[in-house]
């Protein structure tokens, strides 16, 4: 498991930090791969938001971000409800 720096988690838990990237109706695509990690390339931290029904189980949310996490070479940062925060190292 990768140390996340103080830095990162600043970043990631303050609250003027926006969410850059919606996933809709349309679900996980490769755009929102190719998008996500184009901003990871660009950025340090990514904030990410799920929409409300698209999964319903904090199990499965769970699951999901870990997956889009080593989909992109990233790791998961925090999470909590539909928000998922990401920093590549």
């Amino acid at each position: 498991m990768t140390t996340i720096p103080k830095d990162i988690a600043n970043i990631a838990h303050n609250r003027d930090f926006k969410v850059t990237i919606r996933v809709g109706r349309s679900g996980l695509t490769d755009a929102v791969y190719d998008e996500l990690s184009a901003q990871l390339d660009s950025r340090k931290v990514v904030k990410i938001k799920i929409n409300r029904g698209l999964v319903e189980e904090k199990s499965d949310r769970q699951e999901l971000f870990n997956e889009i996490a080593e989909q992109v070479g990233a790791t998961l940062v925090d999470s909590r409800g539909n928000v998922a925060i990401y920093w590549r190292p």
